[in-house]
């Protein structure tokens, strides 16, 4: 049986991805073959300065992906870039080899060839142009999706936040009903197709103490109706919960996914918990996206200091 294999876009080039990459590899710790979208010369280059020793399989773009490729090599789609230094500052130079990488990942994707799609770090800031709000929108806006989700998953504890990368002042009238309810309907349903359970939801207020000096908040016009609909129609979820309190180890025990109302409500704590152990999975896409959680961090590329397990569990997600 042919066992279908995972793509990697590899995102920014001059981020610390090919360490963690090259890292990853070196553990042999995944069967499912990997198949690496990048440039050729630059991976080949970074390769040998970083002091790593792989040979590089060139898969054809013209055909279908090859029967018994395997990891002892990198697999590679080659995308055509023009670089001067093996290693240089992030800039615009990026954004088309980035978006032609993604063209290539999405063309094998549509084909239903993979087991799913990981991107390495992206600087949101120069390949989206404020365009889109993160990478988890760009992808929804690519495969003609409105309905997603962004969750970090820890078999511990995962989190949700409703927005995303959202300046705060923002924060209040992004929040609704309907997003409320279709975000935590996209979890229950990949927890049941994907882990075989039915989750476990907590979620957040948006104020301090899920307080307002306002007669209405937040909570009383919008997330408390969200919830009682919800267990009505059958959903395991509780709150809404202090976010200064929910997640004490004695909370999240209770919980398989804290759902906050904003990007660094539940990040936060997550990271401060657990590190690189989480990724970032896209919900609602017609594939699984996965990508490490963990941004191209300029200061530490080139050093080959890098952690790679973000990517290693991303990996380890889809290769069952």
């Amino acid at each position: 049986m042919k066992i279908k294999p995972i793509i990697i876009v590899s995102g920014e080039p001059f981020s610390i991805f090919s360490e963690i990459f090259f890292k990853t590899l070196k553990m042999k710790k995944i069967k499912s073959p990997i198949i690496l979208i990048a440039s050729e010369k630059l991976i080949y280059a970074q390769m040998k300065r970083l002091k790593y020793s792989y040979n590089i399989n060139i898969i054809n773009k013209k055909n279908h992906i090859p029967k018994n490729i395997n990891n002892e090599n990198i697999n590679l789609i080659d995308v055509n870039f023009k670089f001067k230094n093996i290693f240089e500052r992030i800039s615009d130079n990026s954004n088309k080899y980035i978006k032609d990488c993604f063209d290539e990942g999405l063309r094998y994707l549509k084909k239903n060839q993979c087991l799913g799609l990981i991107n390495g770090p992206i600087s949101k800031k120069n390949f989206l142009k404020q365009k889109f709000l993160g990478i988890t929108e760009y992808l929804a806006h690519r495969t003609s999706k409105t309905n997603v989700a962004m969750l970090i998953y820890n078999k511990k504890i995962s989190v949700c936040p409703i927005t995303t990368h959202l300046p705060l002042k923002k924060v209040h009238k992004e929040i609704s009903k309907k997003k409320i309810i279709n975000q935590i309907k996209l979890i229950s349903k990949f927890y049941n197709k994907n882990l075989d359970r039915n989750p476990k939801i907590g979620v957040t207020g948006l104020n301090p103490h899920c307080e307002s000096n306002f007669i209405s908040s937040e909570e009383k016009l919008i997330i408390e109706p969200s919830i009682r609909y919800l267990k009505k129609e059958g959903y395991n979820v509780s709150g809404p919960f202090p976010a200064d309190t929910i997640f004490l180890d004695t909370n999240i025990k209770k919980y398989d996914v804290i759902v906050g109302m904003y990007h660094d409500q539940v990040l936060t704590p997550i990271k401060s918990k657990f590190g690189f152990d989480a990724i970032n999975i896209t919900l609602g896409l017609p594939f699984i996206r996965i990508s490490p959680d963990h941004g191209p961090n300029a200061e530490m590329v080139g050093k080959n200091i890098s952690n790679p397990q973000s990517l290693i569990k991303a990996l380890e997600f889809l290769d069952k």
